[in-house]
């Protein structure tokens, strides 16, 4: 099957209107997982002027949605070092607090593991942990399409195997970084610019 690109600039759905149903779309099922270390900073790169802890999730899981139907968003990120900087450490957990809060949100916090070479601390786990919950929810039936937001390559085996089972799979890429092996294995790609990004703060 050929992939589908779509560019918001032939996009005209704002996170103000409602695009126009198609039929069977209202019926689609969608789960959404989300890369939260990859999209903090992609975003934190990308609007510059915009603190990334302002970044309005549901503004943002409206706009991926539109008419079908949300099952559930699982957004998976580590914590900080806290003995490394206590400020930026207490502001993640006020902003992962807020993450909690959101209805339909399904927060999974994953581990922060030593690197022996360069003695500083990594990300460890939360991929694995995506990728696992895609597959598992796409063999129990959980739902129609996936939507996948990150521009980690490292996905694609996770979303061949769900691809196997029947299912869609959808990437949101960024015009400061996405993945070309996600656009080329997906079912839909979509590339955010700046502009439509800008939408999502409050």
């Amino acid at each position: 099957m050929k992939n589908k690109s779509c560019d918001e600039e032939n996009d005209k759905f704002s996170v103000s209107q409602n695009p126009q149903k198609q039929k069977g779309f209202c019926d689609e099922r969608v789960i959404i997982f989300i890369d939260g270390s990859n999209l903090y900073h992609i975003v934190r790169n990308l609007v510059l002027d915009k603190k990334p802890n302002d970044f309005d999730f549901e503004k943002f899981v409206k706009y991926l949605v539109r008419d079908r139907k949300l099952v559930r968003v699982y957004y998976y990120n580590c914590p900080m070092d806290r003995r490394k900087n206590e400020e930026n450490y207490i502001k993640q957990q006020k902003f992962f607090d807020k993450i909690q809060r959101l209805p339909n949100f399904t927060f999974v916090l994953c581990r922060m593991q030593k690197n022996k070479s360069t003695n500083l601390y990594e990300a460890k786990e939360d991929d694995m942990h995506l990728a696992a919950d895609m597959v598992k929810l796409a063999y129990n039936d959980a739902y129609d399409s996936a939507i996948l937001v990150s521009s980690n390559g490292d996905f694609v085996p996770a979303i061949l195997a769900v691809k196997e089972k029947g299912k869609n799979v959808e990437n949101i890429g960024f015009e400061n970084k996405f993945s070309y092996h996600l656009q080329q294995t997906c079912d839909r790609f979509t590339k955010l610019r700046k502009e439509v990004v800008e939408q999502f703060f409050s």
